[in-house]
């Protein structure tokens, strides 16, 4: 969920980047104002969207990271299998739903004031019916605005003006502009988080502004509307989903826009900048609709990666406390074969490298395949390859290299259909670490080779080693 929201808010922002820099100048209102709102629906729509020949054009390589080995002037601590922290995620889990449930509260009983300020002036307001509009007036008050089929103006307002301000706001009753005001209050009742949602509804009020202005001008002339626009600031409530009249900070904007001339037709082609933003974020989302379900059973470098400062601290004091064996738990990915999805596996050679997880005979260490069940096989050999790596690292290769604390190693191999150690590529601080890591691996024994629909297969691995140096 955490990964489609951040997904929502990327491409809510790419669509408004696109919109402010390409599009927000132009004279093309009513389709500004339709780009907003159906971009704003994309985002929601694209996260799920899943097209399968997306993630078959990009190759589907994963390595499963196996425990971190720490090695050097402490006692090394081999981390093997852990299960997941279910206690503490699930505590963390419930504390955000009361985060999210609270917010969406507040903004829900926002929204319900404002329509119940909205609903109490309609009540006490004298009703004039004109066609199939309402026009209220408003009892000691200068204000003017719309909602809907209603149109709002306070009795103070000079008679002069008045004309001017009902073929305003009728502009807005009668191109509903009133429904994407209140499309944008609901998404902020859910959304109440996301800055994208309350920066796209100040840029379609903008349009909103635009529109009105632009029928009006035609009917009045652009010099007489000029001298309206600027005859007075009407005192209007902060009500967002309704369409005022003035708005101070939006006057000067008004005005620049109805100086400008109108766009030419051939600008209408930036619109298909759309077109690429939107496929590459299909292509995005198809793929990490995979990843992810493949990261859930895979224990992947990133993760490793992402707690560094946790198992640093492991590290130096050479054995973990409870509360940072729990903390590591709630961390960490357990390798499993349940559940997992082979709709896009298609049949393999020798030679397609396949994703740990879901192979169907994983790699097996010498004397770990009497095992009886998957699980076991991978705990036996991931704790034999993190014992062999820390009994056989030569921890006298950081003399004179003048490094200090503690040294990360990144080293990547694969196993291969004769389950022979291959490819090995390490990645370290300083190249004697390297070279040293990749000596250690390549010495690991030959494998027994993984198996996919009968066939052997080359799986991928990733070995982190925390080099711990003498102080």
């Amino acid at each position: 969920m955490l990964h489609y929201i951040v997904q929502i808010m990327v491409y809510q922002l790419l669509f408004v980047l696109v919109y402010d820099v390409f599009l927000k100048k132009e004279t093309f209102f009513n389709w500004n104002r339709a780009y907003l709102l159906i971009t704003m629906l994309l985002s929601f729509l694209i996260p799920v969207i899943k097209i399968k020949s997306f993630q078959t054009a990009i190759a589907k390589q994963y390595a499963v990271a196996l425990p971190e080995v720490f090695i050097g002037n402490k006692t090394p601590i081999v981390l093997g299998e852990v299960a997941l922290g279910t206690s503490q995620t699930n505590s963390f889990s419930w504390s955000w739903s009361y985060l999210f449930v609270l917010g969406s509260g507040v903004m829900f009983f926002i929204f319900l004031s404002k329509l119940f300020k909205i609903i109490n002036l309609y009540r006490k307001g004298a009703k004039q019916k004109v066609k199939k509009f309402t026009i209220v007036k408003l009892s000691d008050s200068n204000a003017a605005f719309s909602f809907f089929n209603a149109i709002f103006i306070g009795d103070l307002v000079e008679q002069q003006e008045r004309e001017t301000i009902l073929r305003h706001e009728l502009v807005h009753a009668k191109q509903k502009h009133s429904l994407d005001m209140v499309f944008f209050e609901l998404l902020k009742i859910v959304f109440w988080f996301n800055p994208m949602v309350y920066i796209c509804q100040d840029r379609i009020s903008h349009i909103h502004e635009y529109i009105a202005d632009k029928e009006l001008a035609g009917y009045e002339g652009k010099k007489q509307y000029y001298l309206n626009l600027l005859s007075k600031i009407f005192d209007t409530k902060k009500i967002t989903f309704i369409n005022t009249f003035f708005k101070q900070s939006l006057i000067k904007k008004r005005i620049v826009m109805l100086q400008k001339s109108k766009s030419k037709q051939i600008k209408l082609v930036k619109y298909a900048l759309l077109l690429p933003v939107i496929v590459s974020m299909l292509m995005y989302s198809s793929c990490s609709n995979e990843n992810l379900n493949n990261q859930e059973h895979n224990k992947e470098a990133s993760i490793m990666e992402n707690i560094d400062a946790l198992k640093e601290s492991i590290a130096a004091k050479g054995e973990m406390t409870p509360e940072e064996e729990k903390a590591f738990k709630a961390l960490v990915v357990l390798i499993s074969d349940e559940g997992l999805n082979h709709d896009y596996y298609e049949e393999v050679s020798e030679t397609i490298e396949i994703p740990f997880g879901v192979v169907e005979n994983v790699p097996v260490y010498p004397g770990c395949e009497s095992l009886e069940s998957k699980n076991e096989m991978i705990k036996c050999m991931h704790e034999n390859i993190t014992k062999f790596v820390g009994d056989n690292f030569n921890t006298k290769v950081s003399k004179g290299l003048g490094l200090e604390g503690n040294q990360r190693i990144m080293v990547a191999f694969k196993i291969d259909t004769q389950g022979n150690i291959k490819e090995v590529k390490a990645r370290a601080q300083h190249k004697a670490l390297q070279e040293e890591a990749e000596r250690v691996v390549n010495l690991l024994p030959k494998m027994i080779p993984g198996e996919q629909k009968g066939k052997k297969v080359t799986v991928p691995y990733m070995l982190p080693i925390m080099f711990a140096l003498d102080e």
